[in-house]
């Protein structure tokens, strides 16, 4: 069976956040700034959730993304 692109990305985003809010953990137990790997994972979460909205869409309306 073959994997859908936009499920794919949505996986591959969200194993991503994961890992960056693993590193935000270590870097706040550190005491080190974290301010960078907070805008990173603000940015991931954006994407994630525009990905899963327009992929939701285009499943709702029938339409076939690639």
């Amino acid at each position: 069976m073959e994997e859908d692109p936009d499920t794919y990305r949505i996986l591959k985003l969200r194993a991503e956040i994961l890992e960056l809010g693993s590193a935000i953990r270590q870097l706040q137990r550190e005491g080190l700034d974290d301010a960078a790997a907070q805008l990173l994972i603000a940015r991931k979460r954006a994407q994630l959730d525009h990905l899963v909205k327009v992929t939701s869409a285009a499943r709702g309306l029938g339409v076939q993304r690639s």
